[in-house]
């Protein structure tokens, strides 16, 4: 007979680093011998009657530490033995779960593999293989197979990438088959508890349990799972990539100065490794909305299809909260799943937050009194509203980071996200356990930007905000014996591996980007700054690519760096030469006077009109 009290579902007790003071062993209280104090994982009432063992597996009959460890599951919610924990109650959700983009990360296996020329942008990979549960949908596929290792003594080729080590031993650390890099802002668990189990940035444990040891790094904030997902905890993976995360919280990572940013003066620590600017958070943020408030729970945990980008899982718009200027917010996403903390009366919509339940009054569109600028924007200019994302003209900043410069020493095997080695198989996805069969690598770049994000066309056909990603430069050494120097790669598709790539960049505000800002200045339509010298930027002017980091596309139309997403591309000529003389009307009219109508039908037309007003002036 098992001597526990009853706790509920015990997951993250990842303790085990207990302290040296450990209580003398009484049978009648099994693990709480020496875990006195510890939290109740679930106050759920169906979670009651469960106990330690049931969940965390171990000896329940032991009288000492290693016998009642042996066996032992640190982290039941891993999703190596998920289906013998919390798949026996939720098993949907644990299925539709390692089908999720959170699991698989096709997006980013694709797009980076698609870079380094080794495979076209049609997803094939995902970390481990995995079979879809429902097939058919737009942006998804049935199969994706594991990752491929790569061996440096072999030929370069599809199936034999340094892209593939790359995303080994860097990207592939945020997945949720692993826990989190070790360091503050990073660390999490792995399975379910990556998301339900809070961290702080500084990752020690803050409860009652006596045997944790309160300094000790890698451990949870409480032993407690919760539906509250902060912002914190979603930027404990959020931070690279398009980073998402920070840029919500209005964070851009500096050049790796910190500086001071507390009330006392000290110095800012690192956060992902990073130092931090503060910039303008999102309204969503500065209004109290977590990312549970607009993302559902069928795009965090899945449903079952395996999506090939993210872009195709989310399924929340703008629209569904604040409707058009012509309809009303539909309150559901576009897959007709209803936002139910949502809510209408009349003319007005209410969002309830989630995580502390505050009531927000949602501006609809189609009833506000706009701005002169609004007016024109999206009434009187109404193709912007049908063409454009609205976070096209409401995302004044994006974290721009060019020229991602990524050293390779095939000398000194290093970890590999993808495989671990421990007695304990809930832990493999841990650093501390992962094998060194990938190599080390190290990353610097050109340089970073915020301001005055670049536009390009989206997989929706629709204006989007665009941003560099990735833009690799790949030095490989053997110690100190170099083997190649800023070598860039070129798509199966004939364009550049340097690339632009199409994001929502949650950086939200009320007041709109300016006609003038997207109309007239260059490096916005993609065209480039004009001013960064790619050649001085290498050794000997060797460049290994002719054109400036932030120029994707030439005056002709032609696109010069790759995107990755289906559907996407920079804007053609003819686009080009009508934002462009938009630009030039603007500075004579205003946007006041600017229409989709009106125009003066050629060029002859116009001059005629110009002639007219200067005789009648002079």
């Amino acid at each position: 007979m098992k001597k526990f009290i009853q706790l509920g579902c015990v997951p993250v007790l990842f303790l085990l680093g207990l302290s040296s003071a450990v209580a003398e062993w009484d049978e009648n209280k099994g693990c709480m011998s020496c875990h006195e104090g510890i939290e109740r994982f679930a106050d759920i009432e169906e979670m009651q009657d469960l106990t330690c063992v049931d969940c965390h597996n171990g000896d329940g009959n032991a009288t000492t530490i290693e016998k009642g460890h042996q066996q032992l599951w640190a982290n039941p919610t891993d999703l190596r033995i998920i289906d013998e924990t919390c798949g026996t109650c939720h098993a949907d959700e644990v299925e539709n779960a390692k089908t999720s983009i959170h699991a698989t990360m096709a997006g980013i296996i694709s797009g980076t593999r698609y870079n380094f020329g080794a495979q076209s942008r049609d997803s094939i990979h995902a970390t481990y293989d995995v079979k879809a549960l429902k097939t058919g949908r737009e942006g998804t596929v049935d199969m994706l197979t594991q990752l491929p290792s790569y061996d440096p003594k072999k030929p370069e080729s599809a199936t034999n990438s340094p892209g593939d080590d790359y995303l080994r031993n860097q990207c592939l650390r945020c997945h949720i088959w692993s826990d989190g890099h070790q360091r503050d802002g990073d660390y999490r668990a792995s399975g379910c508890a990556a998301c339900h189990v809070e961290y702080s940035n500084a990752a020690t444990y803050e409860g009652g349990d006596k045997a944790i040891d309160k300094n000790q790094k890698d451990r949870p904030r409480l032993h407690k799972m919760t539906k509250k997902i902060t912002v914190d905890q979603c930027q404990h993976c959020h931070n690279r990539g398009g980073r998402t995360g920070v840029s919500y919280m209005g964070m851009i990572e500096s050049d790796g100065y910190g500086t001071p940013y507390t009330a006392d003066g000290s110095k800012q620590g690192k956060l992902h490794g990073k130092h931090y600017n503060f910039v303008q958070a999102d309204l969503h943020y500065e209004a109290g909305m977590s990312c549970i408030d607009c993302h559902t729970s069928a795009e965090m945990h899945g449903d079952g299809y395996l999506y090939t980008k993210k872009e195709h899982a989310v399924e929340v718009r703008c629209e569904t909260c604040h409707g058009t200027t012509t309809t009303d917010a539909t309150l559901k996403t576009a897959r007709d799943n209803v936002m139910t903390h949502l809510k209408r009366e009349g003319a007005k919509v209410t969002l309830t937050t989630k995580n502390d339940g505050k009531a927000l009054d949602v501006p609809q569109l189609n009833s506000k009194a706009l701005s002169e600028e609004g007016r024109v924007a999206m009434v009187k200019i109404a193709t912007h509203m049908e063409n454009m994302e609205c976070y096209t003209c409401h995302a004044p900043w994006a974290p721009q980071c060019y020229g991602c410069h990524a050293k390779q020493d095939i000398s000194k095997p290093n970890g590999d996200w993808l495989q671990g080695a421990n007695d304990d198989v809930s832990q493999l996805g841990k650093k501390a356990n992962l094998q060194k069969k990938a190599f080390s690598w190290n990353e610097s770049r050109s340089y970073v930007r915020w301001e005055n994000p670049s536009l390009g066309i989206n997989h929706r056909g629709k204006v989007s905000v665009y941003v560099p990603g990735c833009q690799v430069f790949l030095t490989q050494v053997d110690g100190n014996k170099p083997i190649v120097a800023n070598k860039t790669y070129t798509t199966v598709d004939g364009t550049s591996g340097i690339s632009h790539n199409p994001i929502q960049p949650h950086t939200t505000s009320k007041n709109a980007r300016s006609c003038a800002e997207c109309h007239t200045n260059p490096k916005v339509l993609g065209l480039g700054g004009g001013i960064y010298d790619i050649q001085r930027n290498f050794a000997a002017g060797k460049a290994p690519i002719d054109f400036e980091l932030e120029r994707f596309v030439d005056e002709t139309g032609k696109q010069l760096q790759s995107t990755s997403h289906k559907g996407a591309r920079p804007f053609n000529q003819a686009e080009l030469e009508r934002i462009s003389r938009v630009g030039t009307c603007l500075a004579c009219h205003g946007s006041d006077e600017i229409t989709d109508k009106g125009q003066a039908p050629d060029d002859a037309t116009h001059n005629k009109v110009l002639r007219k007003m200067v005789k009648k002036n002079q």
